[in-house]
């Protein structure tokens, strides 16, 4: 028998804005309106701002850890943009800018690092809190998306990983469920280059990380995440082949951030200031300004004013932050389950922690007993 090829892929890369300015018109003209575009790059200010100030909280004692967004804005908030309003929105940690565009009260992410759960309250909106279980959260994408398509409702899922994420057993899980069952998700992995401290030519010897989803047969595309538009009309296209042909898409977004994993994290330990500074170039914000001020969109008296408007709004989420009372400690186990089981209710009861929930009169029993004190 011939030798014959039984699968042929290519992976495109999509880009509309450039770092440089150039713009794709047949891509990108009437792709978002001029009116959108401004009240998306103030909302990317006011973003970039709430990552400044929530550093400075961690900083001063006033929060427990934060993972800084810089850099990335443009990729969750262009694929937020492109979404229904009943699809839903399933984020890691990375996604503040297309969060808040959705609605969701940028004193839940503030409550969240302060580790008070009522952060993680998101009654009547369709996303899901911050997923810190490195992918985790492409499961519960994929299960959104099924009893979407199970109950014939017109919604998808949308959900968001870093690249290091799909080193995960939880992505090919997720991944392999939803294109076997033709489930209505997009996958978008914001690939900032880095996992943590382990660099993306480490964690892959590939070319792209969009190519992983052609194993599971999804459609797959790579995307300047730094361009505002790309990512838009990426995203939308996805949505539109997951709502109307039931198919998954694999999105990679190539971005950066442009600060530390997290408040824990020092990124000059391994990464070099001239690689940092060709990104600064990529910067998402100041390439959408240069778009607005070339089209006589933007002036320096705006930027001026809605820098000192984001300052004001940030201050009084700071202030309500801070100002909530705080919970009562039987709180702790409000937002976990539906029903407690009758062990969590005994701890609920006793306040006190263990393997096993005992009772008061168990705290004090060894721990080589198998007992906690």
């Amino acid at each position: 028998m011939p030798v014959k090829p039984v699968f042929e892929a290519v992976i495109n890369h999509v880009s509309i804005l450039d770092e440089h300015g150039n713009f794709d018109s047949e891509l990108g003209d009437g792709l978002i309106p001029d009116a959108d575009v401004v009240a998306m790059y103030k909302h990317m200010l006011v973003c970039r701002h709430f990552d400044e100030i929530a550093f400075k909280l961690q900083r001063s004692g006033r929060m427990g850890t934060y993972p800084e967004n810089r850099g990335q804005e443009a990729a969750s908030l262009g694929a937020a943009y492109a979404l229904e309003q009943n699809d839903w929105m399933v984020t890691c940690y990375r996604e503040n800018a297309g969060l808040f565009w959705r609605g969701l009260p940028k004193e839940k992410i503030l409550l969240h690092w302060m580790g008070d759960e009522r952060g993680n309250n998101l009654d009547g909106l369709r996303m899901t809190p911050l997923a810190i279980a490195i992918g985790s959260q492409m499961l519960h994408a994929t299960g959104l998306a099924w009893a979407s398509k199970y109950k014939g409702e017109d919604s998808i899922a949308c959900t968001f990983f870093g690249d290091g994420a799909t080193s995960e057993g939880d992505f090919h899980e997720a991944a392999n469920f939803a294109a076997s069952l033709s489930l209505p998700i997009v996958f978008v992995c914001q690939n900032n280059g880095w996992a943590i401290s382990t660099p993306s030519s480490v964690e892959s010897a590939a070319p792209t990380f969009a190519q992983r989803g052609l194993a599971y047969g999804m459609e797959c595309v790579q995307v300047d995440g730094n361009d505002l538009f790309a990512m838009t009309k990426v995203t939308r296209d996805a949505a539109k082949r997951a709502r109307e042909q039931n198919k998954p898409t694999f999105i990679e977004a190539v971005t950066y951030r442009l600060g530390d994993h997290t408040t824990a994290d020092d990124a000059r330990r391994y990464r070099d200031q001239d690689e940092l500074d060709m990104w600064m170039k990529r910067d998402p914000v100041i390439r959408l300004r240069q778009w607005l001020e070339a089209r006589d969109l933007w002036s320096e008296e705006q930027e001026a004013q809605a820098k000192a408007d984001a300052e004001k709004e940030i201050a009084i989420v700071v202030k309500n932050a801070e100002e909530i009372d705080a919970p009562a400690s039987s709180e702790f186990f409000d937002n976990m389950f539906v029903e407690l089981t009758p062990e969590l209710k005994k701890q609920r009861q006793t306040m006190r922690t263990s393997s096993i929930g005992q009772d008061p009169s168990q705290v004090n029993v060894k721990q080589s007993e198998g007992i906690i004190k």
